[in-house]
């Protein structure tokens, strides 16, 4: 199931659209004099009054709850249905009608009601959108219907197809109007009528401007393939906001923007470098050049004799723009010597290929060094490693196959061209590195001095704990000189005198916890603020990491550092929970359960956590506090988590290796949750649905199989080692997730082409 939400100034047409339907039923009214026989023109004076006691834009209530292609409720469950969503959604008490459609393949039904109460007060309409997703998962299992996808799998904006548009009516016509100049205004910044008339002429669209009494008018008409060709409809007609007036403050935003010069430098910047790679360039050839390597969307304009004479980028920001527009010399007719000679090929002698032959070879390097296990520094990995598997990396690469396919030159050749550039390139990125290592470690001294000197650490441990320091930031020290931890090439003078060794030594950090803790005390010892240390989600879980080093930490910087971790692990939790939590008590409760807590101090709600070593907290958004607050029942919740929390100390849970079993679980790391279950016997701190959840999901196979494993101690300890390193976890540059197919998104549910600046109302 997909729900929909749109809110509206006016509720008569809306009233006017659900009812209009000739294949519709009234399923039912709710919170109105009779629940069935209530007269549709009393109910619209009804939701009228309501609406007319408040000045908001959002007065009244469109939702639509839409089933998946081949999936059906009786016409009763489905108004059960809808009951119950309105009651999760905080309109329990207002009057609404449901009306059932049966005009599209996918069943649905239409939702009407008032955001203003009776007392004049409006719905909180707060997390209207993350209420409603989890609403829906909680419904869907409840009704026993296909769950819908819980994440968007792509930050890419969709591919707008033409909707089929039924003639039989006006208002078939209009709402496809409607529809597809709303999505051109999404997908593009559009700086004119006549730009806007290009983009839906391949959606059969056709717009006329008249100008009157200086106001612009605009009305638009469809003529398609079969000779159909509806009447001019005025913009206003199709939609407020696609009137003439609106369209031209979209048109001037988008024309004033100060993105639009950066733009047209960035794309002249990228067509003069292609322009000097090449000798010779065919204009049906550039459209694919542009695109292989410059991820440009390109389309090269012809004239009536099929000669080239423009061409026009479509931009990542959304601007479309002719090439004269970005910068008259670069036009296809301004450059005859690289586009009239009917082939395409690379200029071998040219500075460029070097450059583009060198950035193949580094990027290289970088591969293999980050496929190796990173057990060298970079420098070091350099000067060892053979020529050969670096050669064989770089021709798999993108950007060399595309230097390859339009060189025209034979292998051996080509084997001349990188065999020149390779030791440039190896000496050039080893003194690079050298500077660079050279300078972390220097960096990694002064912060250890200024620890020291800052009294970072508490006075009677301060000697002790300096070992563990050093350690914690990938170095070494031993007779006055820090190095880092995995080689002896880099050293930097530091007095420490004689630092007192640990009886035991074992460190399980990864390469990235060991960055984040630097990021961390470097912040706390300058007194950076937030945005400017920017803590992961990950910070939460040093101190397990690194135990005797936060624990011997001076208070004034340890409360710091809890303050801030626990900011952004909430926020990272609050968005691991927006697809499954329905009402603000599960918004409390899911926190409590990983052994969160929230508490007011004054006017603020505040969120604590168990795991902190003083008692700090740090105050939630006002908007998530208006949304925590709108539960009826919120401080019966709040009395309640003490016995959440109780449950979680006396079974033993109250500790970082819960918590971090939790995160293992949440990012899909079964595998590595499985062995922290059985090697250390540490329990998850998750919710008992969000639990079963993933044992359904693949947890219950994976501790099958680490529990019938004969694990000897030399192997847990790498085990356990392996469990605390962070890299994989995180993702890196091979980690794809799959897009899951989505049988809900058609033209009517996708809600999502309704966000950015299209329609409002």
């Amino acid at each position: 199931m997909i729900a929909r939400i749109l809110y509206r100034e006016n509720v008569q047409g809306v009233l006017n659209y659900v009812t209009g339907k000739s294949k519709s039923t009234v399923l039912g009214f709710q919170n109105t004099y009779s629940d069935t026989d209530t007269d549709m023109k009393f109910f619209g004076r009804v939701l009228y009054h309501l609406g007319n006691r408040h000045d908001s834009e959002k007065r009244y209530l469109h939702a639509s709850l839409n089933l998946p292609r081949g999936e059906n409720l009786n016409d009763r469950d489905f108004f059960e249905l809808s009951k119950k969503y309105m009651e999760h959604m905080g309109y329990g008490e207002q009057p609404y009608v449901v009306i059932r459609h049966h005009d599209t393949k996918h069943e649905h039904v239409h939702i009407v009601s008032s955001t203003i109460k009776e007392d004049c007060l409006q719905v909180n309409l707060s997390n209207d959108i993350r209420r409603s997703i989890a609403t829906q998962k909680y419904l869907e299992k409840e009704f026993g219907l296909s769950p819908s996808p819980d994440t968007k799998q792509t930050k890419e904006l969709p591919k707008y197809e033409m909707p089929e548009f039924r003639n039989r009516d006006i208002n078939g016509v209009r709402f496809y109007m409607q529809d597809i100049v709303n999505n051109t205004l999404q997908k593009y910044k559009v700086r004119s009528f006549t730009e806007l008339a290009g983009h839906l002429k391949k959606h059969h669209i056709e717009i006329k401007t008249v100008e009157r009494n200086g106001r612009m008018g605009v009305s638009y008409g469809v003529a398609v393939k079969d000779g159909y060709k509806s009447r001019f409809i005025n913009g206003y007609t199709v939609h407020p906001q696609l009137s003439g007036p609106k369209l031209e403050k979209v048109f001037e935003q988008n024309r004033s923007s100060k993105l639009l010069p950066m733009v047209k430098k960035r794309l002249e910047k990228q067509i003069q470098t292609t322009y000097r790679l090449f000798r010779t360039i065919s204009p049906e050839h550039f459209t694919d050049i542009l695109e292989s390597y410059q991820n440009l969307d390109c389309k090269v304009n012809y004239d009536d004799e099929g000669e080239a004479m423009d061409f026009t980028i479509y931009d990542k920001s959304g601007y479309v723009l002719r090439a004269e527009e970005i910068a008259p010399h670069i036009a296809i007719r301004k450059n005859p010597q690289l586009f009239n000679t009917g082939y395409t090929q690379i200029n071998g002698e040219r500075k460029q290929l070097k450059l583009e032959l060198q950035k193949c070879i580094k990027e290289a390097y970088k591969e293999t060094y980050q496929n190796s296990g990173r057990q060298l520094l970079f420098s070091e990995y350099i000067d060892r490693m053979p020529i050969k598997p670096i050669v064989t990396e770089m021709v798999k690469s993108e950007r060399f196959l595309f230097l390859k396919k339009y060189l025209h030159t034979d292998n051996r050749e080509l084997g001349k061209l990188i065999d020149k550039q390779i030791y440039i390139v190896k000496d050039k990125i080893l003194v690079q590195e050298l500077v660079r290592e050279e300078q972390e470690l220097k960096g990694k001294a002064e912060l250890i001095r200024q620890a020291s000197e800052k009294r970072l650490f508490d006075a009677p441990r301060q000697r002790g704990i300096l070992f563990e320091l050093v350690r914690s930031l990938g170095t070494d020290y031993g007779r006055g000189m820090l190095r880092f931890s995995n080689s002896r090439r880099h050293q930097v003078k530091l007095n420490l005198g004689q630092i007192p060794l640990p009886k035991q030594i074992d460190f399980y950090a990864s390469p990235s916890f060991i960055r984040e803790n630097e990021k961390i005390l470097d912040g706390l010892l300058n007194d950076k603020n937030e945005k400017e240390i920017r803590p992961s989600p990950t910070a939460i879980f040093l101190p397990l990491m690194f135990p005797n080093l936060y624990a011997a930490m001076a208070r004034k910087y340890r409360e710091r550092f809890e303050q801030l971790s626990l900011k952004t692990y909430c926020q990272y939790a609050a968005r691991k929970q927006e697809s499954i939590e329905k009402s603000p008590r599960d918004y409390i409760e899911f926190f409590n359960a990983k052994g969160f807590y929230f508490e007011r101090k004054e006017e603020r709600l505040c969120v604590g956590s168990i795991y902190s070593k003083y008692p700090v907290s740090v105050p939630i958004s006002p908007k998530i506090q208006a949304y925590l607050e709108s539960s009826k029942d919120f401080n019966i919740v709040l009395k309640g988590q003490s016995e959440i929390l109780e449950d979680i100390k006396t079974s033993g849970r109250n500790n970082l290796k819960s918590l971090w079993a939790t995160h293992l679980i949440e990012r899909g790391q079964y595998k590595k949750a499985a062995y922290v279950f059985v090697l250390d016997g540490v329990r998850p701190n998750l919710p008992l649905q969000q639990l079963e959840h993933h044992m359904q999901n693949g947890l219950r196979q994976a501790l099958v199989s680490v529990s019938q494993k004969q694990v000897n101690n030399n192997q847990a300890r790498l085990i356990r080692k392996g469990v605390y390193v962070l890299g994989n976890i995180l993702g890196g540059k091979g980690y794809i997730e799959e897009e899951l197919f989505n049988g809900f998104k058609d033209e009517f549910t996708d809600f999502t082409k309704y966000k950015g600046r299209g329609l409002s109302k």
